[in-house]
């Protein structure tokens, strides 16, 4: 806010001053609309104590101070004069202009030295020191009291370290600070106290230093180190480790290092990703060696010849999955066939099967295909159990029961049966379901062409324990086993083998073409089809010539 009545600069003032004198401003209105104080009359300055150099608002140039000394004014003739009755003159009491036209107090400009704008004190607090004084009182040689400095922060981990030797100094300074500033004496032992207290940050951010370091060195191991692992391939002790459907390279990896393959199951996993088609790891056993390098123990699992686990194919009959079974866990031979025998009913059979002296294993076609892991220490009839839930679940899954009654079977053990002579006899996709329906017509009534007789080789070749697909008439005739369908009507008295879902699913579902024959006309995997007895032996002519005969 402009301030009226001051001059430009230092510099005197000039008669033409408009503030005095006949250039004044009696009569004229201020450049911010007011007007001046005492009607038009030379405004009078008062003196104080020397203040700092003031500044005006806008311009930021020092402007004339009010202190002790008389500012000298001239008339007309150039003459130095003296403001009258400067010394009687009273100090206003409130600042600006008071409603009956009397002068307040002159603004201040701020002090340079306080960033905040803060003017002195004189008539503040009881324990403002020096005593508040009037401006103009006083000596006019007394120094003015400075404001005293700000107090340095008492921070508690630096305080309390100085010598003795500046312990008096620091006493004079205290009191001279609670002379100025009011405060009382400070509370005894600070010293012990902060040393105390610096005692106690210095132990907890040892601590934390110590707490943080540990944790970052652990992160540091498990983000950037190199996982634990051993290095070759392994010594020569071996393990079985059997790994689960559906386990992923964690688990897989958790598994070796507690048979004691791997050394981590980090290394593992890395290995496994740095090694193509690491990944394709599948489920069932394995025989490894100990203290292995993650990376040979993946490449050693991917290897077909160090897989543990037993396969049952479709179709394969029971006798070949009982001696797979006795290599795979390091039995003797004949181990797994005796268990079958004498465990049969805690298998796990399902309710429908059946067991007769005519059959030759009642456990037949109740091995389902599929891998199973086969690892050394396992007893043979944790294998058999698990084959035998396969079969006993997929059968209840396709309402084996039902289904059996449609197709003018008795039960859902005669379509078990049916299924595994379709996956014996046929040897393509597309012949299942014709060879389903060539079983099905030869065993109704109403059939004269083979009056019910089955006449399947596998059958025989079933009782035979062989695979032959060229028997003699008199071998056939010979033979009096139940399984004989060249000799006796109908099924034989259980499954040949163990069929799989493709077989079953063509027992389930078969063709309605009138199919009643069929020849291997090739001898190996083309079977053909024939609704006549004319057309089979058109067939049997074709066959007879592919084979030399």
């Amino acid at each position: 806010m402009t301030e009226y009545g001051r001059g430009p600069g230092p510099q005197p003032w000039h008669p033409q001053d408009p503030l005095y004198g006949d250039g004044g401003w009696e009569g004229q209105q201020a450049p911010d609309g007011h007007q001046p104080a005492y009607g038009g009359q030379p405004q009078q300055y008062y003196p104080q104590q020397p203040q700092h150099p003031q500044y005006d608002d806008w311009n930021q140039q020092p402007q004339p101070g009010y202190g002790h000394e008389q500012y000298p004014y001239y008339d007309e003739q150039g003459h130095q004069q003296q403001y009258p009755g400067h010394a009687q003159q009273p100090y206003p009491e409130q600042g600006g202009w008071d409603a009956s036209g009397g002068h307040g107090q002159m603004p201040y400009g701020a002090d340079p030295g306080d960033p905040y704008g803060r003017q002195p004190d004189y008539y503040g607090a009881e324990d403002s020191y020096p005593p508040p004084q009037p401006p103009g009182h006083g000596h006019p040689e007394a120094e003015p009291e400075h404001e005293a400095p700000p107090e340095e922060e008492d921070h508690a981990f630096f305080a309390g370290g100085g010598d003795d030797e500046d312990d008096e100094g620091h006493e004079v300074q205290s009191r001279r600070e609670r002379r100025l500033k009011g405060n009382k004496p400070g509370k005894k032992g600070r010293k012990g106290r902060n040393g105390v207290a610096c005692l106690v940050v210095v132990l907890v951010l040892g601590g934390g230093i110590g707490t943080v370091g540990y944790f970052g060195y652990k992160f540091y191991q498990n983000r950037f180190a190199p996982a634990p692992d051993y290095t070759g391939d392994g010594i020569d002790q071996t393990v079985s480790v059997e790994i689960p459907k559906g386990a992923g390279g964690w688990d897989i990896g958790n598994r070796l290092k507690q048979a004691g393959v791997v050394k981590s199951a980090e290394a593992f996993v890395h290995a496994q990703s740095d090694i193509p088609g690491g990944n394709g790891i599948q489920a069932g056993a394995y025989l490894l060696k100990k203290q292995m390098s993650a990376a040979s123990a993946v490449r050693m699992m991917l290897d077909p010849k160090s897989q543990r686990y037993v396969i049952v194919k479709p179709g394969e009959r029971n006798a070949h999955v009982y001696e797979d079974i006795d290599k795979k866990l390091a039995l003797s031979a004949g181990t797994t066939r005796k268990v079958a025998e004498e465990e049969y009913d805690n298998l796990g059979m399902p309710a429908w099967a059946q067991k007769s002296g005519e059959m030759k294993d009642p456990l037949e076609g109740f091995l389902f295909p599929g891998s199973y892991p086969a690892a050394k220490g396992m007893k043979p009839d944790t294998l058999l159990k698990q084959m035998v839930a396969q079969a006993t679940s997929k059968y209840d899954a396709y309402g084996l029961t039902a289904k059996a009654r449609s197709l003018g079977l008795k039960n859902a053990f005669q379509l078990v049966t049916v299924a595994s002579l379709v996956q014996a006899e046929g040897k393509t996709h597309d012949d299942f379901r014709k060879m389903a329906e060539v079983v099905y017509n030869r065993l109704k009534p109403t059939n004269t062409e083979t009056n019910q007789l089955l006449q399947f080789d596998s059958t025989y070749n079933y009782i035979q324990g062989t695979s032959n697909i060229r028997i003699s008439l008199k071998e056939i005739q010979s033979n009096t086993s139940p399984y004989n369908t060249y000799k006796y009507k109908g099924l034989p008295p259980g499954p040949i083998g163990n069929p799989g879902e493709d077989a079953l699913k063509a027992a389930l579902n078969p063709t309605h073409d009138g199919w009643i024959y069929f020849v291997a006309t090739d001898g190996v995997n083309n079977t053909e089809f024939a609704k006549t007895y004319a057309e089979f032996k058109q067939l049997k002519e074709k066959f007879d010539a592919s084979s030399g005969n």
